[in-house]
């Protein structure tokens, strides 16, 4: 790779040359114009992470070009060339954020080693970013919490995918913590380092999906007014996360697959080829195998996407986890609440929380608290507290119910066996096959009865 994309600009055709052919020469990646407007328009199109550019020129000049890549880029370093009398100007260049200036004429490794500089600092900028996004994910990623069976295999086998560069595919209900899992395998890997994208797929019409994705070029349709990079290029040499994978539209697909496949990302409306270095993790809730039968989803990339597969357990899997789970949010809420009176939950409570089905997973158990600690006026959540802020029709897990008032197991078959003869008319032949008994079970029980 080279060292980065130098654009030069001088109206003087000769010197804009034999500038861009040293720092070729280099190994810088050159682009040239040789007016201030073509170069905002080349700039717009396609960015560059130094520009040097002539101070004076006719139409725009080097202020004016100053001025239009920062407003496309802010951190973009501007080295200005300039004649010895106006030096003034280039000051006052410097003063609205140019990064340097020469005067010429000037020697060619001076100029060299200033954007030699300007790349380093650049670079230095965009690591600083970086590593203040990773302690971001990494301190998300330390928040899979849960030391239930089902937890303890899910972090085993985090760590292992983590250790591959494969593409992964995660699995689980809405709500799971899907994300925090992908976060993991990225902030475990050697890529940790490196940037964490991610993308709902679910979030957006096909043409902004598209271009969020590989980027598009200045003009390639209705608003496109700057170039944009894409999510690809951001994530290159770190880890792409698309979620809800299964929402992606069918033609995007295709072009998704090629660039898992080659590596190489062209922008929408744009001729111009990038290579990346980008591990995709997708994720889903839906089953990618029943929409791959309907047509729904490309058999081709489904096999591509499904090389290591990472199941998130749903909440009532792990109903263990809970207690802690409960904690952790708590504390969570009442910081951001430190006003509330709640400091827990009773038990009768607690073990209510660890009955429900909990359709919404996670991140139903997480609102549930925050609602709580926002609601409550007494310090322990009481189970009708729960209940009502639960609201309801809510999936309850039949067994749960059973356990808030227990009853004996003579007692429970009974109405059992009664509700289904029920639900068939009388007839004890059906009751008893959907009962997966004899039907003299059901004579001789009602003869016990009698």
């Amino acid at each position: 790779m080279g060292k980065g994309r130098v654009l030069v600009v001088d109206d003087v055709v000769d010197m804009a040359e034999t500038v861009a052919l040293d720092l070729e020469a280099a190994g810088f990646e050159i682009a040239v114009a040789d007016s201030g407007a073509g170069a905002v328009a080349l700039f717009q199109k396609e960015p560059a992470d130094v520009v040097v550019t002539d101070l004076r020129m006719k139409g725009t000049d080097g202020l004016d070009v100053l001025e239009a890549v920062k407003r496309v880029d802010p951190d973009v370093p501007v080295l200005l060339m300039t004649a010895f009398g106006g030096v003034d100007s280039a000051v006052e260049a410097m003063r609205r954020g140019a990064f340097h200036y020469l005067t010429k004429p000037f020697e060619l490794g001076a100029m060299r080693a200033l954007v030699e500089r300007a790349c380093r600092e650049r670079t230095l900028t965009r690591e600083n970013a970086l590593l203040r996004r990773n302690l971001r994910t990494n301190a998300s990623a330390r928040q899979i919490l849960g030391g239930s069976p089902a937890m303890q295999q899910l972090r085993a086998l985090v760590e292992r995918v983590a250790s591959a560069s494969s593409p992964a595919l995660i699995s689980g209900e809405t709500g799971t913590g899907k994300e925090l899992v992908a976060l993991a395998i990225h902030a475990d890997g050697p890529r940790g380092d490196r940037p964490f994208v991610a993308l709902n797929c679910a979030a957006l019409p096909e043409q902004l999906l598209e271009s969020e994705l590989f980027g598009h070029a200045r003009g390639a349709f209705t608003g496109a007014a700057q170039a944009r990079r894409g999510l690809f290029v951001e994530a290159d040499g770190g880890t792409l996360f698309l979620d809800e994978i299964g929402d992606l539209p069918q033609p995007l697909q295709g072009k998704l697959l090629r660039v898992l496949q080659s590596g190489e990302v062209r922008p929408v409306g744009s001729e111009q080829v990038r290579t990346v270095d980008v591990r995709c993790i997708a994720a889903t809730h839906k089953d990618l195998g029943q929409l791959v039968d309907k047509g729904l989803f490309r058999e081709d990339l489904f096999f591509r996407l499904d090389v290591l597969r990472v199941p998130v357990p749903a909440l009532h899997e792990r109903a263990d986890d809970i207690p802690l789970l409960v904690e952790h949010f708590l504390r969570r809420s009442l910081d951001r609440a430190p006003r509330s009176v709640l400091q827990g939950f009773e038990p009768e409570a607690l073990d209510y929380l660890m009955t429900y089905r909990w359709p919404g997973n996670v991140r139903q158990l997480e609102n549930l608290v925050e609602r709580l600690v926002v609601t409550a006026q007494t310090p322990f959540a009481r189970l009708d507290d729960v209940q009502k802020a639960l609201g309801p029709g809510r999936d309850q897990d039949p067994l749960g119910q059973l356990v808030q008032r227990p009853i004996t197991l003579a007692e429970l078959t009974d109405r059992y066996i009664a509700a289904i003869l029920q639900k068939v008319g009388g007839s004890k032949q059906r009751a008893a096959e959907l009962l997966g008994v004899d039907p003299s079970t059901l004579y001789r029980r009602e003869k016990t009865r009698e």
